[in-house]
């Protein structure tokens, strides 16, 4: 077998600063690989389709390369190493096991519907600070507080504390980027100090007067006589943090996008919100995912359709391309039959999943009850898939 090092591929660099809008899309829909699977990016390869995407994120022989990516930056001691270190993520095998048994049942559907009535109250007022005529800026006024105070009512901590936590989770979710850890090292290190001394007071105050909240069911899971300590509570609650805010932010907001640039879609939305909710939430989530790219590291060498992968291959999985279904159109009516990528598979699925799926859901179903029409009102400001895939800004008019 090849290896892949030997193969003539195609080249595609997730990192050009010019991918965005429709440049990006149109350029990931141009992307044809090797036997139609297999690109070569900047740092390794690239897996374009579902079949090889799902092998490489399921087999126990790759693994995510947080620990890897510290290493290269020398990120040998301090806050940021313990947290890479510590990260959910970069931990696997019994240990792994053993703290996703402990987390996942204050996570499941039934645990996450209880936060649902504090969601519609947050919208309720969000909606309320609108101008009479409807134009905002929707990230500014809905995608951005939203997430942020739902997961400040999750883990138990003060609404006021919500900025707060946004900006950490902001800078904290940029260790991902190489360009970030490369230009902004001290200020991600920072984020992680002060959320790491700020959920220790949280933790300390949960364990004298425990509430109906994330921290408090985590400091009384118990798994075959097993608990967490401190420091595992604190490392789970932020990765919680970091993968629910800016994550939930970007595919709410391209959510609305859709919609505006879609008033068919809209219409049908509103004539059944329960229905079809949970329908924008799941088709937003496979035709655009904000985490295009997913990284994983081999940890032995392993045979893939033909191709050799030694040990220490950089693969990136492209849940764009992964969930991509003929015909590639929005359309919240198509019966889906394809497992999607966007929050990953195996071991590692997003341990958030579930949060943000209701978030998106409530904050989708409330704004087919309230408002009659949602038209863009400007050109939407769009990041690059270097990381999380956002929207800066949102133009939008609300019909009331």
């Amino acid at each position: 077998m090849p290896l892949v090092a030997e193969l003539d591929l195609p080249t595609f660099d997730h990192t050009d600063p010019a991918l965005s809008g429709s440049g990006y899309r149109a350029a990931m829909a141009g992307l044809s690989g090797y036997d139609g699977w297999l690109a070569a990016g900047p740092f390794g390869s690239i897996v374009l389709d579902r079949e090889s995407g799902e092998f490489f994120l399921r087999t126990k022989d790759a693994v995510f390369p947080g620990l890897t990516i510290g290493q290269l930056f020398g990120i040998d001691d301090g806050p940021l190493h313990q947290e890479i270190v510590n990260n959910i993520i970069n931990i696997n095998g019994d240990d792994h096991r053993r703290l996703r048994n402990l987390v996942n049942p204050a996570l499941t559907p039934r645990a996450v519907d209880r936060y649902r009535l504090v969601m519609r109250e947050f919208l309720a007022q969000l909606l309320s600070a609108v101008p009479a005529g409807g134009r905002c800026d929707f990230v500014e006024a809905f995608a951005k507080p939203y997430p942020s105070l739902t997961i400040a009512a999750v883990m138990g901590a003060p609404l006021a504390d919500a900025p707060r936590l946004h900006h950490w989770s902001n800078w904290i979710q940029r260790q991902f980027d190489a360009t970030s850890l490369m230009s902004e090292r001290e200020l991600i290190e920072q984020a992680v100090t002060e959320f790491y001394d700020y959920a220790d007071r949280l933790i300390a105050n949960r364990r004298r007067t425990p509430g109906d909240d994330l921290i408090s069911a985590l400091i009384q899971a118990v798994h075959e006589g097993d608990r967490l300590n401190d420091a595992e509570l604190r490392d789970l609650v932020l990765n919680i943090l970091v993968g629910g805010v800016d994550t939930s932010q970007s595919q709410l907001a391209h959510a609305v996008r859709l919609l505006a640039e879609r008033p068919g879609q809209w219409e049908l939305l509103r004539s059944d919100p329960v229905t079809y909710a949970p329908r924008v939430v799941e088709e937003t989530i496979r035709f655009e995912p904000i985490t295009p790219f997913t990284a994983r590291i081999t940890v032995t060498e392993i045979e893939h359709r033909g191709v050799t992968f030694p040990a220490g291959s950089i693969l990136l999985i492209s849940a764009w391309h992964a969930n991509r279904e003929p015909p590639d159109e929005f359309d919240i009516t198509a019966q889906r039959s394809g497992r999607v990528l966007t929050f990953g598979a195996g071991i590692h699925y997003c341990v958030g999943a579930n949060l943000a799926r209701a978030e998106m859901q409530e904050g989708i179903a409330f704004l087919a009850q309230r408002v009659e029409s949602i038209e863009l009102d400007g050109e939407p400001d769009y990041g690059t898939p270097s990381g999380i895939y956002g929207l800066e800004s949102l133009p939008v008019r609300l019909g009331f």
